[in-house]
């Protein structure tokens, strides 16, 4: 079934790091119309306490699914899912689609049979983690770094600024300097930001290494879980809002974010939620 031209898509993330899964669903599906929340009053989430975010992070969603009534979420963030995607599924009836640390596929392409994963320190820290380890790459050996600067760079990197390239070779050193780190052959991108600093990994991380963004597979699962659900259009001439952004607080750089979220389609700046 095609995806029905009133279908809308809410993106959430603690900042600009769901923009990776919009950049990828513009070049999948032009014509969707795409909603963006980042809870910025919160950003890094990975400083935050489990049950605070757990709490907010469903408050806000179920919150946004009542204003803005998307026909699917995407909670584009690592910590995010892993915390509250059980509590959605059981308050919302919509599609909810995800996105956790890419250890499976990187299980599944390694020849080395050694993966790196780049993730934040909360999502480094967390027995999910482990489980995925454990449950879709057990074979392979897992070397991990939680890194506590690569999301703010990322935002800078988003931005347009330059980052820096001995911040971004001092954080891959802490990858590839564990032990055994030498015979990685895969790192898999454990937090959606790190979508915006893959052209810093790849020219400056080892020769050789294969980079996995998840971001354009949670793109394309989202447009198969669309399809599936798909709704008829609205029987109302009135015209559906136009792409809408979201923040929980407003950012220093206002007038720069804005300029910078243009090119994704969201040419009416950014907005509060509240």
């Amino acid at each position: 079934m095609p995806i029905s031209s009133s279908s809308r898509i809410l993106v959430f993330d603690s900042g600009i790091g769901g923009l990776g899964v919009v950049q990828a669903l513009r070049s999948l599906a032009p014509s969707l119309t795409i909603d963006y929340l980042a809870d910025t009053a919160l950003f890094p989430y990975g400083e935050q306490p489990d049950d605070l975010l757990r709490e907010r992070i469903a408050k806000l969603i179920c919150q946004a699914c009542e204003h803005l009534k998307p026909s699917l979420v995407i909670i584009a963030c690592n910590t995010a899912s892993t915390l509250a995607l059980p509590i959605l599924r059981e308050k919302l009836t919509l599609p909810i689609v995800g996105c956790v640390p890419p250890v499976r596929w990187a299980g599944r392409v390694s020849n080395s049979r050694t993966i790196g994963l780049l993730a934040t320190s909360a999502t480094a820290r967390r027995p999910y983690l482990k489980q995925l380890h454990e449950d879709f790459a057990a074979d392979c050996k897992l070397i991990v770094h939680g890194s506590r600067h690569l999301a703010n760079m990322a935002e800078r990197a988003f931005r347009g600024e330059q980052v820096a390239p001995d911040e971004v070779q001092h954080e891959l050193a802490c990858l590839f300097e564990q032990p055994n780190g030498h015979d990685i052959d895969t790192v898999g991108l454990g937090c959606t930001h790190y979508t915006f600093l893959l052209p810093y990994f790849q020219r400056l991380g080892p020769a050789g290494i294969m980079w996995l963004d998840p971001a354009p597979a949670v793109a394309q699962q989202a447009l198969r879980r669309l399809e599936d659900t798909a709704e008829s259009p609205p029987l109302s001439d009135l015209p559906l809002p136009s792409d809408r952004f979201f923040l929980t607080a407003a950012p220093a750089e206002g007038q720069d974010l804005a300029s910078h979220i243009a090119w994704l389609g969201f040419t009416n700046g950014w907005q509060i939620f509240s």
